[in-house]
């Protein structure tokens, strides 16, 4: 059993060259003559997370073939489809703060905020379309139009409070999963993989985006930072995520209309929130999640069997693992 603690520079080992060649693509591909959208862009490239979306175009590409210039394209355009993504979720949540920094809606308004998004929305779908990579172009298409659809469905289950377990995967799959598996189909897709071998990457990539966005779901009921306590976020924002969605569905009826009038009505108060954060993990919220987490975490691994030993392969596991044992 390998219990050191895995990295990004671990996962990024087998394609570090090739990553650091797309530092250069990516910036290129952001650049505008407008100054002001110059300045928020040079922002967002300072600011930028872990890059796990392009890492995974890369070694899905070197797991299936050879990595080439239709696989920095595809790269970006993930890229830009995240971050614009990104601007407008901030926008949409009215976050103030992204990774320790102030979102570009904090400092530009929102109006500005807007555009950026869009503009590199549309830079990504010309990127594609400069490089004739009209494949590229429908399946990120395709996630684009699955993720608005998990918002929009996120926010018309939360306003009535009735989300089932089903729904839940539905509505995670599109918000997460869809992009992540589109980076691994598109990463084949460049490298010229045989239509099965796109698909099981595509596989790899919706089980890999679950197991991620339940352990995010899992990080507003436990301790988080200095201060040792729950975000309780979520609950805040009246979004019932599978923790809480299997306790309703355990409990007693009093029970439930109790958790469901603290989500309902003092979502504001952290007392009261905090007693249901304490109430869910009693009840075996927590335990439940981490075991899909898990079934998930083990289907991503299995689909990643079916290839022979590589480089790019190990560190494909080693992302499955990361996801899960990350702390932010």
């Amino acid at each position: 059993m390998n219990l050191r603690k895995i990295t990004i520079k671990d996962i990024k080992s087998p394609v570090k060259k090739e990553m650091e060649q797309f530092e250069s693509f990516f910036k290129d591909s952001m650049k505008s003559k407008i100054r002001l959208l110059d300045i928020i862009n040079r922002y967002i490239i300072k600011r930028k997370g872990k890059e796990i979306r392009p890492i995974l175009v890369f070694l899905s590409a070197k797991l299936t073939g050879e990595i080439n210039d239709s696989t920095y394209t595809a790269a970006a355009l993930t890229q830009l489809l995240h971050t614009a993504t990104l601007i407008h979720d901030d926008i949409v949540d009215e976050a103030y703060e992204r990774r320790g920094f102030f979102s570009i809606n904090a400092l530009w308004k929102t109006k500005a905020a807007v555009l950026v998004g869009d503009f590199l929305l549309s830079k990504g779908l010309l990127i594609a379309l400069d490089n004739n990579e009209f494949e590229q172009l429908k399946v990120v298409s395709n996630a684009v139009r699955e993720m608005s659809e998990g918002e929009l469905l996120q926010l018309e289950k939360s306003r009535k409070l009735n989300i089932t377990e089903e729904v839940y995967f539905d509505i995670i799959y599109k918000k997460t999963a869809s992009l992540m598996a589109s980076c691994t189909q598109l990463g084949a897709i460049s490298a010229k993989a045989n239509y099965e071998d796109q698909q099981k990457l595509k596989k790899f990539g919706e089980y890999l985006g679950i197991a991620f966005q339940m352990k995010d779901d899992l990080f507003d009921y436990e301790k988080q930072g200095s201060i040792g306590k729950p975000t309780g976020n979520d609950i805040k924002e009246k979004k019932l995520t599978l923790p809480l969605i299997y306790v309703l569905r355990e409990v007693s009826e009093k029970e439930r209309r109790w958790a469901l009038k603290i989500v309902r009505k003092h979502n504001k108060n952290s007392e009261k929130v905090n007693e249901l954060i304490a109430f869910v993990k009693e009840k075996g919220g927590i335990e439940y999640t981490r075991d899909k987490m898990l079934e998930y975490k083990q289907k991503a691994l299995d689909v990643l069997n079916a290839f022979p030993s590589s480089e790019a392969k190990e560190a494909l596991v080693n992302i499955v693992d990361y996801t899960i044992s990350r702390n932010k």
